[in-house]
């Protein structure tokens, strides 16, 4: 829930989302039980609630129906890309949703793409810079060795959070200078 909830916003403002979510209603039974018009007063924080309300209702809905007992432990022992593709089975779960899931939830070495992984990537030339977010999930993730992928996720969001920002990137800063293909580039 935290990923969706994440969308668009910031950390902090989605925290506050979840963590108001988890405080008001302690059981995912007790949010599928709920009207629409008190999650969205939940999760207002993380901004767009009227929308995230509703996707969250759906989603939540689909994994009851398909796990009453909300367990997707079972994801741990199913080969990687049957437990993603289980996950983006659901609607409104794509890549990066179903490797968060994964990777921070069950401990799987799959490998979550969001925008500052994808514009690092691209920018270090890991990835070509037209490749789509999905596509550069896998391609990045066959790079790495799964005892990596953790620690590269994480590496990266910060690279791009302190350093490599989308705008005014930080490159006379940056401990990666010397490989990156944009220098001189302007």
């Amino acid at each position: 829930m935290l990923t969706l909830l994440s969308q668009h916003t910031s950390d902090h403002n989605s925290g506050e989302a979840m963590h108001r979510l988890v405080e008001r209603f302690p059981t995912w039974d007790a949010v599928l039980a709920a009207p629409v018009e008190a999650i969205e007063d939940a999760i207002r924080p993380g901004g767009l609630a009227p929308t995230k309300s509703k996707r969250l209702l759906a989603l939540l809905a689909e994994v009851h129906e398909r796990r009453p007992d909300w367990d997707l432990d079972f994801l741990a022992d199913l080969p990687l890309e049957e437990a993603k593709a289980w996950l983006t089975s659901i609607h409104g779960v794509g890549p990066k949703t179903a490797a968060c899931v994964l990777l921070f939830a069950l401990g799987r070495p799959a490998l979550p793409v969001d925008t500052h992984v994808e514009r690092v990537a691209k920018r270090l030339g890991m990835v070509p810079a037209k490749m789509p977010a999905a596509a550069a999930h896998d391609v990045l993730e066959a790079m790495l060795k799964p005892s990596q992928v953790y620690a590269f996720h994480v590496d990266l969001i910060q690279h791009g959070r302190r350093t490599c920002h989308a705008r005014g990137p930080k490159c006379e800063a940056c401990p990666l200078l010397e490989r990156c293909p944009r220098v001189g580039l302007g």
